[in-house]
């Protein structure tokens, strides 16, 4: 039997999060969120809504976030592989336009908190992946925005060697520049 695991990264409020999981011969059994247990280890997190995509391999989504009633997220990979991205938006953050990545798999059970004042997008490793959001808030569509994937201020070291292999929505190919959303702020 694993208990919750929570280890802190580079940046700030960023959390990678190995959740509780019992594995025997009839399978595995997992327990990925309790409220008590992530509030003593510095994350007060109160779901409000959950999301689920299937993306095919070197599919990119984001990066994305809300400018009016942002969203922290808990992000599971329940089948496949992804490489997840958070980049911190965070006016007058220390470590403000930095970003962190991390390799989310079924197999490493691994999950990634993300709190308020990221944006958020990841990369398909696997022929398919299912990703899990457990969102705080709500989703709004009328605010949803987000950041180039590809922005060469931000230098995101996507795992990737080919960027034609991409597949990317025509929305997240004209999402905006680092640059442009930091003058905004």
């Amino acid at each position: 039997m694993h208990k919750f695991f929570f280890e802190e990264t580079t940046i700030k409020d960023l959390f990678v999060v190995t959740p509780f999981y019992n594995e025997d011969d009839r399978g595995i059994f997992v327990k990925s969120f309790e409220k008590d247990i992530f509030k003593e280890n510095g994350i007060d997190f109160v779901p409000y809504e959950y999301f689920e995509t299937t993306s095919k391999r070197y599919v990119i989504r984001g990066l994305h976030f809300q400018t009016e009633n942002p969203q922290a997220k808990l992000i599971r990979v329940p089948y496949g592989r992804i490489f997840d991205v958070a980049v911190d938006i965070r006016s007058g953050s220390k470590t403000f336009g930095k970003w962190y990545g991390i390799t989310l798999s079924s197999e490493n059970r691994k999950m990634f908190y993300i709190p308020k004042g990221f944006a958020h997008g990841f990369l398909t490793l696997s022929d398919i992946a299912i990703v899990s959001y457990l969102c705080d808030d709500k989703y709004s569509a009328e605010t949803d925005d987000g950041i180039f994937w590809g922005d060469k201020d931000l230098a995101i070291d996507w795992p990737i060697s080919n960027e034609e292999e991409i597949t990317i929505s025509d929305r997240d190919e004209k999402l905006q520049a680092f640059k442009k959303f930091s003058r905004g702020i």
